[in-house]
């Protein structure tokens, strides 16, 4: 039986759902000696900012039951940078290219996406609204920030905008229908959970920042249940992101009304967990006699 994994995302042809997810893969380009990167759905990069910006303090990533804490606090190297090298690498993938972007007002947004707008081999914006890692309050908290990101954003970009969620709030369903009014052409659910662990060895925190974002197999459950909600009220398509790490992972988000999906941490233990994510939903559409994706 031959399965039709393709899926359309905002007007963006998926060759799959499977998608990497920002801060886990690098910008993308690192392990094309790893795995055939053709075979992805596409590449979230990880999040870029106008400046570039130094981090957290280390340690930075701390082991726990089912799951990490990460507390990066957005490195990366800036948008100029970033377009001279890794856009230039990226580009000759043949994936689509998802641009996480993040920034602590409105025109620092906006003026990365103003230099984005040059490369037209970009397919999306992804505004990470939701990074728990930076000892502030997270933007879609703050909800007529986040409003003024996602309109000005949108009203210059040439691409597709794709807001990044927190589940951090009460009621992420209104925070994904207010980010739709505003203009977001699709919404990405969730972020990370802000966690602490203690090294009882030590005594101190296992993390520099003290605070970081949980993900992995534990927050499965709660992700999906974010997905789920949204989906009842909005209609712009859902990326659904936390705990996937098998083709049943990437089903169940489907179910509840994902168009396609994030693969985070799965991707730290090892990047071929992606290919296997994508061979065991082909299999699993297989068995059940489905021969396409998006009749999920």
């Amino acid at each position: 039986m031959k399965v039709d994994l393709s899926v359309n995302f905002a007007g963006i042809k998926l060759k799959n759902p499977v998608l990497t997810a920002s801060g886990t893969f690098g910008y993308g380009y690192e392990v094309a000696d790893l795995i055939p990167l053709k075979k992805l759905g596409g590449i979230i990069t990880k999040t870029i900012t106008l400046k570039e910006r130094a981090g957290n303090c280390s340690p930075r990533i701390a082991e726990v039951e089912s799951g990490l804490i990460n507390s990066i606090g957005l490195q990366n190297i800036g948008v100029r940078a970033f377009v001279d090298e890794p856009l230039e690498k990226l580009k000759k993938i043949g994936v689509p290219i998802i641009v996480s972007i993040a920034g602590e007002d409105i025109k620092s947004c906006v003026d990365t996406v103003k230099i984005l707008n040059n490369f037209k081999e970009i397919s999306a914006i992804e505004i990470n609204l939701s990074c728990p890692n930076l000892n502030k309050k997270v933007v879609c908290n703050d909800i007529p920030l986040m409003k003024g990101i996602i309109k000005q954003v949108k009203k210059i970009s040439k691409f597709p905008v794709i807001a990044k969620l927190s589940p951090l709030v009460s009621d992420i369903s209104a925070i994904a229908l207010a980010a739709q009014n505003c203009g977001a052409d699709g919404i990405n659910a969730a972020n990370t959970y802000l966690s602490m662990a203690v090294d009882i060895k030590t005594f101190k925190p296992k993390l520099g920042a003290i605070k970081g974002g949980l993900s992995g197999t534990c927050i499965k459950p709660i992700s999906v249940r974010c997905v789920y909600e949204i989906y009842q009220k909005v209609r712009v398509p859902i990326v659904g992101c936390g705990g996937i790490m098998s083709g049943a992972d990437v089903m169940e988000y489907m179910l509840v009304g994902s168009s396609a999906v994030s693969v985070g941490s799965a991707s730290l233990l090892s990047p071929k967990h992606l290919i296997k994510i994508i061979d065991e939903f082909e299999q699993l559409l297989i068995e059940k006699n489905i021969n396409k994706a998006k009749k999920l």
